[in-house]
């Protein structure tokens, strides 16, 4: 994050369904230019998270401050914050052009500058030749470039996007991250961008955090958030197998898991096996029913239904609960990963 003051603001938010909460104590901050990712399941809250920072929901605690401004009660018009949907919700019956277009006209832009900016986007989202097609005879893909355009176009202080890619065709995805992460940052706009994709979300953050039932968990670079689960939940979350360790549980990446015909190592039955691409992925049950994943470029998985052994050279101790992480239990340092066998 930028050492100058945030963009964004959260301080202490939490918000409820009913009586139901669903945020809880939300704090964090956004930096200028920043392209800040929040990671979670379905469910954990994230789309609320997003509604309550645009002003389409009022939070029950905590403030939101906007450029250094608390905004909490400012009516979501009056935010300058752009917001994007799965459902990039075009005007249909307007072209390209008029699409983006859009938001300058409200804003009563001269003419010449409204043409300069609607043109400049257009090209930076690969979308010359596009400005006369009607909006609903537009691929998905094309369809969110022209979202995106039409979001930047009003110069939002602050984008959010909500789950922009989960209804584009797998083989366009990496190419329209590629150009969404590329855009916002030659326009300056600092984003809030929320995923339950991992690779999606570790891809295009300068920082990432994970939301897990309304509450904020890691926060920081990609990198270092996927190299050091702090508890059972978020190792799951990003991949790792949660085992049994000599001093509690233990993340255990994929790629560190063998399955071997014999002794020594933890139990377990093959219950499936198959390729990934270029590696070979086992699934196995450890004896509290515990599914667990070992991929591997080489050698062959025991049958299916055959009793093996995990074992494993490489492992962090993760937290049980974010309850021993608050207590201080659970370490912090990447000093965790240790070699050695259960």
């Amino acid at each position: 994050m930028s050492s100058s003051s945030p963009r964004l603001r959260v301080v202490g938010v939490s918000a409820s369904w009913a009586d139901r909460p669903v945020l809880r104590g939300i704090s964090l901050d956004v930096g200028d230019r920043e392209y800040f990712v929040l990671l979670g399941p379905n469910g954990s809250g994230k789309t609320t998270l997003l509604r309550v920072i645009a002003g389409l929901e009022r939070p029950t605690a905590g403030r939101i401050e906007l450029a250094g401004t608390d905004v909490t009660r400012v009516p979501a018009h009056r935010r300058g914050i752009g917001m994007m949907f799965q459902d990039p919700a075009l005007f249909p019956h307007r072209t390209v052009y008029e699409n983006v277009a859009y938001a300058p006209l409200l804003q009563r832009r001269p003419r010449a500058e409204l043409e300069d900016e609607v043109g400049r986007l257009l090209a930076l989202l690969h979308l010359e030749g596009f400005e006369d097609r009607a909006a609903d005879a537009l691929s998905g893909g094309e369809r969110q470039r022209v979202a995106l355009a039409r979001t930047l176009a009003a110069r939002p202080r602050l984008v959010l996007l909500d789950e922009p890619f989960a209804s584009i065709d797998v083989e366009l995805r990496a190419s329209l991250r590629a150009e969404f992460r590329g855009v916002l940052r030659a326009t300056g706009t600092a984003a809030i961008h929320v995923t339950h994709d991992r690779e999606e979300g570790l891809f295009l953050g300068d920082r990432v955090g994970l939301l897990f039932e309304g509450t904020l968990g890691e926060v920081g670079p990609p990198e270092r958030v996927y190299a050091q689960p702090e508890t059972e939940r978020s190792a799951r979350f990003l991949g790792y197998n949660v085992v049994p360790g000599r001093s509690g549980p233990e993340a255990v990446h994929p790629a560190d898991l063998t399955i071997a015909s014999d002794p020594p190592g933890l139990p377990v039955v093959v219950t499936a096996r198959g390729w990934v691409g270029r590696e070979r992925s086992t699934i196995v049950q450890s004896p509290d029913g515990t599914l667990l994943e070992s991929r591997s470029a080489e050698g062959d998985a025991p049958p299916i239904g055959r009793t093996a052994f995990g074992r494993w050279t490489r492992s962090r101790h993760v937290s049980s609960s974010d309850r021993d992480l608050e207590d201080g239990v659970a370490s912090r340092t990447g000093s965790d990963f240790e070699r050695g066998n259960l």
